[in-house]
């Protein structure tokens, strides 16, 4: 039977010409993957890294790799997609998720604060060195995890205090914090590294490179 659906994409993969496995945050089934068909030579525009859609979905009762039948865009990203820095964010933001929420996996709220996160960048201005940064100490605490002072110092190194700051501002005072691009760099490996301890598992995310790049 059909049941309907948000999703948040985090990463597609290809199958052939005509079908995508598209891996989705979702909020009544928490991280799960899908099959999808697309006409060939379609648009795969709707399953862009951080696109937040309504799906109409088909369990498979012989496979985890459900099916989504329809699909539609629920929030415009039209900033997101168009400006070079917000997009940069977006795919570091979509890795973070991919490489750190379970397969199948179901953490109350997680859902929501991601939706409004994505909402919040979509109508930031251009630039905001730090947002990804105060997003990172925002997606510990919503994955569980308490990222106090005391709990980051052993991975903060120098960034302690940098740290501090970006966790207890307002959110309009953390963007404008003033932060050197090695500042930025350390502190986002830090909250990677912590992220790490508390997952049990490396965690490598390649974009973040990029966002260094743009953000020094």
């Amino acid at each position: 039977m059909k049941t309907s659906d948000r999703l948040i994409v985090l990463h597609y993969t290809k199958l052939g010409e005509n079908s995508v496995v598209v891996h989705c945050l979702c909020r009544n089934l928490g991280r799960r993957g899908f099959m999808c068909r697309v006409r060939k030579g379609g648009s795969l525009a709707l399953f862009m890294p951080l696109s937040v859609i309504d799906a109409e979905i088909v369990p498979n009762p012989k496979s985890d790799l459900w099916r989504i039948s329809a699909a539609s865009s629920a929030i415009a990203l039209n900033n997101v997609r168009t400006d070079l820095h917000k997009n940069a964010v977006a795919l570091f933001m979509s890795e973070v998720l991919y490489r750190t929420v379970h397969e199948e996996a179901y953490e109350p709220g997680l859902f929501e604060w991601c939706q409004k996160s994505i909402a919040t960048l979509e109508e930031l201005p251009s630039g905001c060195p730090n947002f990804h940064l105060r997003w990172l100490l925002e997606l510990c605490s919503a994955m569980g995890f308490c990222p106090a002072k005391e709990n980051l110092a052993p991975f903060a190194g120098t960034q302690l205090s940098n740290l501090g700051q970006l966790m207890s501002l307002p959110l309009q005072d953390c963007l404008v914090y003033p932060m050197s691009g090695r500042d930025r760099s350390e502190c986002a490996a830090a909250l990677l590294d912590y992220l790490s301890s508390n997952l049990g598992n490396n965690i490598n995310i390649k974009s973040l490179a990029v966002l260094q790049e743009l953000f020094r």
